[in-house]
């Protein structure tokens, strides 16, 4: 195989499905939106409405992309209630749950680490522009 038919392979999801799965579902749990909905839903249940707003900024296409990403993976669960309006509700699934505490818990560590962080880009800032 080619190497450009390689990197192409890469990043197909059929073929990435196949070499190496659980990179997908790390794909999928720390992706930007996957990270805010895992640790808002770790909460309580969302409605759809709710949870768009508890996220901020994320389009109505994301989320619903980002959710039923997450259901898929198993990680999320959608209940649907056969009532007019229509009510869609969104937890975390066992699974989730145990996913939903390590992100959070990278997300505390980003959280108590970001001034050492700041310092560090502060540094490295200053010694690229005298280079």
């Amino acid at each position: 195989m080619a190497v450009s038919e390689a990197v192409n392979n890469r990043y197909d999801i059929g073929a990435g499905e196949q070499m190496c799965p659980h990179r997908l579902v790390l794909e999928h749990v720390t992706s930007r939106w996957g990270v805010l909905v895992l640790i808002e839903l770790l909460e309580r249940p969302y409605r759809f409405s709710e949870l768009r707003r508890a996220i901020g900024r994320v389009s109505e296409k994301m989320l619903t992309q980002t959710l039923q990403t997450l259901e898929r993976d198993g990680l999320v669960h959608r209940d649907a209630k056969p009532v007019i309006p229509p009510r869609v509700d969104y937890s975390l699934t066992d699974l989730g749950r145990e996913a939903a505490q390590q992100v959070r818990g990278l997300a505390l560590w980003t959280e108590e680490r970001m001034g050492e962080v700041q310092k560090a880009r502060e540094v490295y800032d200053a010694r690229r522009s005298t280079s």
